[in-house]
């Protein structure tokens, strides 16, 4: 069984009978509690038009998470870069990794996390993947000792010789190769698009070059994604998986909710439950034990060198209860 570092992705979810400042609040004690439990990163995810989600200004997420915790790194999962002007991404994170030196990432995507119209006015840059690879190309330079970007004599300014982490997200072979070929790490969304993993990894670890002028690593390092609830039974984790279940149901059929309160997983009709189990079924959900060895066989099926896990609770308490129980089957600390 492989045993990886575990980090952690956060949507800011905001819970029935619950308002955004609660879930930017519940956030926050998150990575607190994270931090102190040896959890790797707290990364937070990007988007927009929705009351649903308190994760749109990434960059200030990061920054305030980053501001009350000690240890953990802190970043983004990710920066959809279609909807920032790069040399402005730059800018943020290079001071962010000022503030808080050896502790940011910067997980780029291409998806705009929105609806198209809110695409439209958000877009600053290219989404397809050659636009996307130069633009990153610029962005290493402005990390780099002298924050100049690669196509223009444009200076970071503050980025400069912060060699901020880029990660590449992707759910897909398009960002698997942009992530190989540039020579980057990469993180698999396999936490709700679990379709054709192995070929999008394999893809990915075919491509790598570590010669590439923008590579950090030199060989391919795969973070997937996993729906992760750890209670104290089976039953009671199951519970609170409807939760997540209800809320995938609602996104995929445009019937957006807040995030519902726990059902018997008989009330689920096996319908919604068969689909959600479809998208969602990349998952450890039970006592501590079984969670811990599902994410072994996960990770070893893969080959993966960290699991970055998404837990969709109701009630705050479940997940940071989750988040406990799971460090401790895991030892993180």
């Amino acid at each position: 069984m492989k045993h990886v570092p575990l980090s952690i992705l956060d949507l800011v979810s905001v819970s029935e009978g619950a308002t955004l400042d609660d879930a930017l609040s519940a956030s926050m004690n998150a990575a607190q509690v994270a931090d102190r439990l040896g959890y790797k990163r707290v990364w937070y995810a990007e988007h927009h038009n929705t009351p649903l989600l308190g994760a749109s200004a990434t960059a200030v997420l990061i920054s305030r998470a980053a501001a009350l915790t000690k240890r953990i790194r802190v970043g983004s999962g990710g920066v959809m870069l279609p909807n920032h002007a790069p040399l402005h991404v730059a800018e943020a994170f290079g001071t962010l990794a000022r503030f808080f030196p050896g502790r940011i990432d910067l997980g780029i995507g291409r998806a705009p996390g929105t609806d198209q119209t809110t695409a439209q006015m958000l877009s600053r840059s290219g989404s397809d993947p050659r636009s996307i690879a130069k633009n990153i190309y610029d962005l290493t330079g402005w990390f780099g000792d002298d924050g100049i970007a690669k196509s223009a004599p444009i200076s970071g300014g503050v980025s400069t010789a912060t060699h901020v982490p880029i990660w590449i997200l992707g759910s897909s072979v398009d960002g698997a190769s942009i992530a190989g070929q540039l020579g980057l790490p990469f993180v698999v969304a396999s936490h709700f698009s679990p379709d054709d993993l192995d070929q999008t990894l394999g893809i990915y670890r075919s491509f790598f070059d570590p010669n590439a002028p923008t590579a950090q690593i030199d060989r391919p390092y795969v973070m997937a994604g996993i729906n992760v609830v750890a209670a104290s039974t089976e039953h009671e984790a199951q519970r609170i998986w409807t939760t997540a279940q209800r809320m995938i149901v609602g996104v995929r059929t445009g019937n957006r909710q807040k995030l519902q309160p726990p059902v018997e997983p008989a009330e689920i009709a096996p319908a919604e439950q068969a689909f959600a189990e479809s998208l969602l079924r990349v998952k450890a959900v039970g006592t501590p034990e079984t969670v811990r060895t599902r994410m072994e066989e996960f990770a070893s099926s893969i080959d993966a060198d960290e699991l970055i896990v998404m837990t969709y609770t109701h009630d705050p308490a479940d997940k940071i209860r989750s988040l406990e129980l799971l460090a401790g089957a895991w030892s993180l600390s």
